[in-house]
């Protein structure tokens, strides 16, 4: 046991640390769960409507983004729930969780904290262990607050019983992403690479859920997202599948700990590509530098948006009857403007990815800081290159990075939507209309860009920007929230197009 001493002490370490991205993270997700369940009441308040979201729902494009079929038989508010929720809700614990695990490993050891912690009475698994209670913790936390959030309702079809069983259902997922983290962060000697190998199959096993909903199902049990849905939850309650993810997780966490004593301290198992005897020009300019340290984020975020943008531009030609009858969501949508309910409904998509978009840039425009903690700008800066230089080729990234990340989300929606639709003419509007949002997400960029320069400690308030600007993005069409509240988030000045005509002075005025 000498090997984990000094794990409780790490783990309330970690814990504070985190106190302040923990609760933003624990209060967004089970904020959006209590929310998007109470707006069910007013979507779907007629048994017919929900027949009819049902029966739409019944379609390849339909089952590929939500869940499974059975959820469709008895289309209550409950099993609404879980088809449409789970596996959204799903990525994104397995996303918090990842980062945590990496974070408190990975990232210790590249910053040579870990080095200087192990150096006191603290065992070899220790930090590894700390890590993962503390990943583990915060998902209960998290399992128990959406439970009670959601049995509290009192909504026909939400039950205690299922309730506890959803919120499970979120620890499960995030234990067996935790494991699989264990795994990732042993593999390399970045924490970079070990979140983007984790991700990586995050994505994996949401394709995997996606493709064996579509078919036999047989795909889907391959998926950690997968076994979570095949509790229908308010449906049939079956606990089992959860016991998969656990199993899951824990197989791989005794993985990572095998894996831990075969490598030193700092090291990875996957041996570092050795480079080339000379620096290529590009790496010899700041510019090129900055694309050498960002280009993996870049290609990253654009692939994720552009596969997302396909798979609503799949649902374009069937959305008008996918929300017949759905009066509130017909309501909100036309308030958007003129233009039928799938111009709006793409107008929607627009903003919102957009918003996930504002996510990438606030990272870039971040990223100096890292290398500044990192101790990695001062040798850099050491040469003739000036601190404006320095933060100005992050700058030139973060503005290009940000316009092709936004503009992959259009791409996709109008390539699909084209196909589905067979009008070649909506490629070029809906891309078009997703490059209308480049300022709003230049803007979130530079508030991030504005903090590091000023007050360096408090650069964890740009996230508030792209939190605050999904929150009435997301919500605010549906609940109506009053115009001011929109103002406040950049994109809320983007005209939104292609329901609206383009105008330009908002546009200039916020780049």
């Amino acid at each position: 046991m000498k090997g984990f001493t000094g794990t409780m002490r790490l783990v309330r370490l970690n814990l504070r640390r985190d106190r302040v991205r923990t609760p933003v993270w624990l209060i967004a997700l089970a904020l959006t769960t209590v929310a998007t369940a109470n707006s069910f009441l007013g979507l779907y308040a007629d048994p017919a409507t929900r027949q009819t979201v049902a029966e739409t729902m019944a379609s390849p494009a339909g089952l590929a983004m939500t869940g499974p079929a059975r959820y469709l038989d008895d289309y209550n508010f409950g099993s609404m729930m879980g088809h449409q929720m789970i596996g959204f809700m799903g990525v994104l614990v397995a996303l918090m969780t990842i980062l945590m695990v990496v974070r408190h490993t990975r990232t210790e050891e590249q910053t040579g904290r870990a080095e200087v912690v192990r150096a006191a009475v603290v065992g070899r698994h220790a930090h590894l262990t700390a890590a993962l209670t503390s990943a583990i913790g915060v998902n209960m936390g998290l399992g128990l607050l959406i439970a009670v959030g959601l049995g509290s309702l009192g909504i026909e079809g939400i039950d205690w019983s299922g309730s506890l069983l959803y919120g499970a259902g979120h620890v499960a997922v995030g234990i067996a992403f935790a494991g699989v983290a264990a795994v990732t962060v042993q593999m390399t000697e970045h924490s970079r690479g070990a979140s983007g190998m984790a991700i990586g199959l995050i994505g994996l096993a949401y394709i995997l859920r996606a493709i064996g909903d579509i078919g036999e199902g047989f795909l889907s049990w391959l998926s950690p997202i997968g076994w979570a849905q095949r509790t229908y939850v308010f449906v049939d309650n079956r606990w089992w599948p959860l016991l998969l993810c656990v199993a899951f997780g824990f197989a791989l966490g005794v993985v990572g700990y095998a894996l831990s004593t075969m490598r030193d301290l700092g090291a990875g198992l996957r041996a570092t590509r050795p480079g080339t005897p000379t620096a290529s020009p590009s790496l010899l300019r700041p510019v090129g530098f900055a694309f050498r340290l960002h280009r993996g984020m870049v290609i990253g975020f654009g692939v994720a948006m552009f596969i997302t943008g396909t798979m609503y531009g799949s649902v374009y030609v069937d959305f008008e009857e996918i929300i017949s009858g759905i009066d509130i969501m017909e309501d909100a949508l036309s308030s958007l403007g003129g233009g039928s309910l799938s111009e709006s409904f793409a107008s929607f998509v627009m903003i919102i990815m957009s918003v996930i978009a504002s996510i990438y840039v606030v990272i870039a425009a971040l990223r100096p800081k890292a290398e500044e903690n990192g101790g990695r700008a001062e040798p850099v800066l050491s040469t003739g290159l000036s601190r404006t230089g320095w933060l100005g080729s992050h700058l030139v990234l973060l503005v290009i990075g940000g316009a092709l990340v936004t503009a992959m989300t259009g791409l996709g929606f109008g390539l699909l939507a084209s196909a589905t639709a067979q009008d070649p003419s909506l490629l070029p509007r809906y891309l078009l209309a997703s490059l209308a949002y480049i300022p709003a997400v230049w803007v979130t960029g530079g508030v991030a860009v504005a903090l590091f320069g000023l007050i360096p400690r408090a650069t964890v308030l740009a996230w508030l920007v792209p939190l605050y600007a999904f929150v009435v993005g997301y919500l605010g069409q549906i609940l109506q929230f009053p115009e001011w509240m929109t103002n406040l988030s950049p994109f809320g000045h983007i005209p939104q197009v292609p329901v609206e005509d383009l105008t330009w002075a908002p546009l200039l005025i916020l780049t």
